[in-house]
């Protein structure tokens, strides 16, 4: 399992968050901005242009203390 900064794992988790509140209460100007910030500080961290990690790593940073599944159960979930 890859370490990931955790002002990153952080982001990450609020940008989950915030982006299931927006599903429920579509339409929300503050959630939208939110979301928004979250993305871009998510994509454009450090960790994310030093080295190239594998999707599968992307995917413990999204979903972390998880056993890696298969992809069809972190589809449905």
């Amino acid at each position: 399992m890859r370490t990931f900064p955790d002002d990153l794992v952080r982001a990450q988790r609020e940008w989950s968050a915030t982006y299931r509140q927006l599903a429920d209460r579509p339409g929300r100007t503050e959630l939208r901005r939110r979301l928004y910030r979250l993305s871009a500080q998510t994509f454009f961290h450090p960790c994310r242009h030093r080295r190239r990690p594998s999707p599968a790593a992307w995917w413990e940073l999204r979903e972390p203390g998880q056993a890696a599944g298969g992809a069809s159960e972190r589809l449905h979930k």
